[in-house]
C-alpha cells in the first residue's frame, strides 16, 4: 500500500491558481480526478493525517501513487475540463452513473440533402436535430405516424431511398401519402427541406402556428366546397390534436426547463430528470449513482449536470433557458456561467419554491424513489447477487459459515417514552416478515431503560432467554418422542417453538456503545455460538465486540449493502412499533379494560353522556339505559369509574382531568 507521504509534492511547488487535479495508481492509471479554485488549498487537504480522512478518501490516497495538476485560467474552464477528463479516463474513485437504459430520441438528420426522421439512440451526431428522450421507441413511432399525415417526411434508410429513385416509383408511405417522395422528385430537395424544418419546428414546441394555418386551409376549401379537400385538412388537425394530447402542458408560458431530482443513502443513488419544452415533459431520464467518493447532494448535482451537459454530443438546443435542481450546487455562479456559455445565452440555475414548478418536481422525486425501490429489488432479489453477500459477510466478520438467518435489532423511543424495540429476520438473503418481532422496553423499574445502551441489553437479553427456555422444551420433547413417552402424531403435543431457532448472525443498530451491551448480554446467558457486529449510520462503519477499529467494506460491497438493507428494515419496523405503542397511550380512554365495554359500547356511552364525568355522576339505570348496554355492563362501567376508595360520585377524582382526552373508540 502506498504512503502518501512518498509522493507527497512540496506546498510551494503548488500554484494557487484554478486548475484540475488527477490522482495516479502505481501502475499509471488514473484512479480520481477533482477541480479546485486553488489547486494549492485542495491538495494539501488529501495530505493530512490519514485518521482525519473520510474512510473512502483514505482509500483514495493509500491507492495512489501520485498527483499531478493542470492550470487553467478560470474556474469554468476547470468545470469542463474535470469532466472531460472523468469521461476519458473513467477513474474508480469518481462519481459513477449508470444510466438505466438506453433511451431513444426522435431524430431528423437535417444535415443531409434530404432529411430523415428515426428513431436513434446513442451518442448525438452533428448536423442531427434531436426530440426527447422519450421512454419507448414505440412512443416515438406513434407520435411520428400521426404528424407523417401532416408533415410527410422521409422516414426510410439510404438503401430504400436509393434503390427507390434508381426505380422511379416510391415505398407504400409514398402511395398513402405519408411521405412527399422525394426520393422520385415529386417535390424538390428545397420543399422537402422545408417540411422537415417545419416539422422540427412543431416538435420544439411551436404547435399552434400550425394548427391555426391548417384550420384556415380548411375553412377556404369548405367555403370553395371542395368538401373533401376540407374533409383531409379535418383530419390533418385532429392528428396534430393527438399528438399534442400526448404532451399535456405541465408548465405555462412555454417554458423550457429540465427538472431534476434526487432519492438515495448513503451508498447509492437514484437520479430523475423531466425534459420539459414549451410547457410540455418531452422526455425523461434516470441513472442510477454509485457513491464511490465522499460527496454531498450539492455535489452530485454538480456532476449531474456535467454528466448531462457536458458530453461530447451536447449542444446549444440541449440546454434550456431554465434548470431546475434539488440542492444548488456547490458554486452556482461557476454552473450558470458555464451552462450560459454552453447554451450561448442566459440559463438560470435555481431550486423551485412554489407554483407548478414546485409541484412537478415533487412529481420527478417521487419517480426517482420509485426507481431506487425498483433497483433495490431487482438487486436483492437475484440470487447470485445474494449468494454474494453472505459470502463477502463471511470472509469480512471471520465467521465459520456464511450468515444464513441474520437478525437485526434497533431501538425507537421519544425522549425515552414509549420505548420500543424491533427484531427484524433475513434467511438467505431475504425479508422473512413472519419472523419480525417487536419488543416493548420495560426497564428495571418498569417504566423503561435509561439510555440505548440498557434497551439494547434488555432487549438482546429477552429474546435470547427465551432461545434457551425454548431450546430446552425442545430437547425434552425430542427425548420424549424417543422414549416414546408421547405420540408425534397427537395433537396434544407441543410444537416447537420459534425462538428455538437461532441466528447465525446478530446485527444491531449503532456503534461501539450498542455492540458492547448486546455482547454483554450474550456473555450473560453464555451464548457463544452467535456471531454479531453493528452497523454505525454515519460512516457505514462494521463494528466487532472487542475490535478496536472498524471493519470497513466497500462502498459497492453487496456485503455492505445486505446489512444497510437489513439495519433500515429493523429502523422502519421499530418506529413503526413505536408510533403505535405512542398513538395507543395519547388516545387512552378510562373505559378501556371494562368487562364487556367494546369499542362501539364505549362510542355509544360518550355520544349518550358526552364525556366521561358526566358518565362517573350517572347511575346504574341510566347507564342501562342506553342502547347496546346492560344491567351487568352498566354495573362494571360505576365499579370501574367509581371505585370505593374515591368516595362519592360528586367528590373530584384524578379522573376528571382526563375528560378533555376521551376521544371515543
Amino acid at each position: 500500500m502506498p504512503d502518501p507521504a512518498t509522493y507527497r509534492p512540496a506546498p510551494g511547488e503548488i500554484p494557487t491558481s484554478p486548475g484540475v487535479y488527477r490522482f495516479r495508481d502505481p501502475h499509471g492509471r488514473v484512479i480520481y480526478v477533482g477541480k479546485a479554485k486553488s489547486l494549492r488549498s485542495r491538495l494539501s487537504s488529501y495530505f493530512q493525517d490519514l485518521a482525519n480522512l473520510h474512510p473512502r478518501t483514505q482509500t483514495m490516497v493509500t491507492t495512489a501513487a501520485s498527483v499531478e495538476w493542470t492550470v487553467v485560467g478560470t474556474e469554468v474552464e476547470a468545470l469542463a475540463l474535470e469532466y472531460s477528463w472523468i469521461k476519458q479516463f473513467d477513474p474508480r474513485f469518481n462519481v459513477k452513473y449508470r444510466d438505466d437504459k438506453s433511451y431513444p430520441f426522435l431524430a431528423v438528420t437535417m444535415g443531409e440533402a434530404f432529411p430523415r426522421a428515426q428513431v436513434m439512440r446513442g451518442a448525438k451526431r452533428p448536423g442531427t436535430r434531436y426530440f426527447g428522450p422519450y421512454g419507448h421507441a414505440w412512443a416515438i413511432r406513434e407520435t411520428l405516424d400521426l404528424l407523417l399525415r401532416v408533415f410527410p417526411i422521409r422516414t426510410c434508410s439510404a438503401g430504400v431511398f436509393r434503390r427507390a429513385g434508381r426505380s422511379g416509383r416510391p415505398c407504400l408511405l409514398g402511395y398513402i401519402d405519408k411521405c412527399s417522395a422525394p426520393c422520385v422528385g415529386r417535390v424538390s430537395a428545397e420543399e422537402h427541406r422545408q417540411l422537415a424544418q417545419d416539422f422540427c419546428d412543431f416538435m420544439a414546441g411551436d404547435t399552434q402556428r400550425f394548427v391555426r394555418r391548417l384550420e384556415r386551409r380548411m375553412r377556404e376549401a369548405a367555403e370553395s366546397q371542395e368538401y373533401e379537400q376540407a374533409a383531409r385538412l379535418r383530419d390533418d388537425i385532429q392528428a396534430l390534436q393527438r399528438a399534442l394530447e400526448k404532451n399535456a402542458v405541465v408548465l405555462g408560458d412555454a417554458t423550457d426547463a429540465d427538472i431534476f431530482a434526487l432519492a438515495g443513502d448513503e451508498l447509492e443513488a437514484a437520479v430523475q430528470v423531466f425534459h420539459v419544452r414549451g410547457g410540455r415533459i418531452r422526455g425523461q431520464r434516470g441513472w442510477v449513482v454509485e457513491k464511490v467518493e465522499d460527496v454531498t447532494d450539492a455535489e452530485l448535482v454538480e456532476h449531474l449536470l456535467q454528466q448531462v451537459y457536458g458530453g461530447e454530443d451536447a449542444d446549444a438546443s440541449s440546454v434550456p433557458r431554465e434548470v431546475l435542481v434539488p440542492v444548488l450546487p456547490p458554486d452556482p455562479q461557476q454552473v450558470t456561467a458555464w451552462l450560459t456559455g454552453l447554451r450561448g445565452s442566459r440559463v438560470e440555475v435555481r431550486v423551485p419554491q412554489r407554483g407548478d414548478k414546485r409541484e412537478l418536481a415533487e412529481t420527478v422525486r417521487a419517480n426517482a424513489e420509485h426507481a431506487l425501490a425498483l433497483h433495490r429489488t431487482r438487486r436483492a432479489g437475484d440470487l447470485t447477487t445474494r449468494s454474494q453477500a453472505l459470502r463477502e459477510l463471511q470472509e469480512a466478520l471471520d465467521l465459520e459459515s456464511a450468515p444464513l438467518r441474520i437478525e437485526c435489532y434497533d431501538v425507537s423511543h421519544t425522549q425515552g417514552t414509549y420505548q420500543s424495540a424491533s427484531m427484524v429476520v433475513f434467511e438467505d438473503g431475504l425479508a422473512r416478515k413472519s419472523e419480525y418481532r417487536s419488543f416493548s422496553v420495560r426497564g428495571p423499574e418498569g417504566d423503561g431503560a435509561r439510555d440505548d445502551t440498557a434497551a439494547m441489553h434488555e432487549v438482546i437479553t429477552r429474546r435470547f432467554r427465551r432461545y434457551l427456555a425454548d431450546r430446552s422444551r425442545s430437547d425434552e420433547l425430542e427425548l420424549e418422542l424417543e422414549s416414546g413417552e408421547v405420540d408425534a402424531t397427537s395433537a396434544d403435543a407441543p410444537e416447537r417453538r420459534r425462538f428455538a431457532y437461532p441466528p447465525n448472525l446478530v446485527v444491531v443498530d449503532g456503534g461501539p456503545p450498542q455492540v458492547a451491551a448486546a455482547q454483554r448480554a450474550l456473555d450473560e446467558l453464555g451464548i457463544t455460538d452467535v456471531a454479531l457486529c453493528g452497523l454505525a449510520k454515519r460512516l457505514e462503519e462494521v463494528w466487532v465486540p472487542g475490535e478496536e477499529y472498524p471493519v470497513i467494506l466497500e462502498r459497492s460491497s453487496e456485503g455492505l449493502y445486505l446489512l444497510q438493507r437489513v439495519r433500515d428494515e429493523a429502523h422502519r419496523f421499530a418506529i413503526t412499533q413505536h408510533r403505535k405503542r405512542r398513538s395507543k397511550g395519547m388516545t387512552a380512554s378510562a373505559l378501556d379494560g371494562v368487562p364487556g365495554l367494546g369499542p362501539a359500547r364505549q362510542k355509544a356511552l360518550l355520544t349518550h353522556f358526552g364525556s366521561v364525568k358526566r358518565l362517573r355522576a350517572a347511575s346504574v339505570e341510566e347507564i342501562a339505559s342506553v342502547r347496546g348496554m346492560g344491567t351487568t355492563t352498566a354495573q362494571a362501567v360505576v365499579a370501574a369509574l367509581r371505585p370505593p376508595s374515591s368516595g362519592s360520585s360528586d367528590a373530584p377524582g384524578a379522573a376528571d382531568g382526563e375528560a378533555a382526552g376521551m376521544l371515543g373508540a
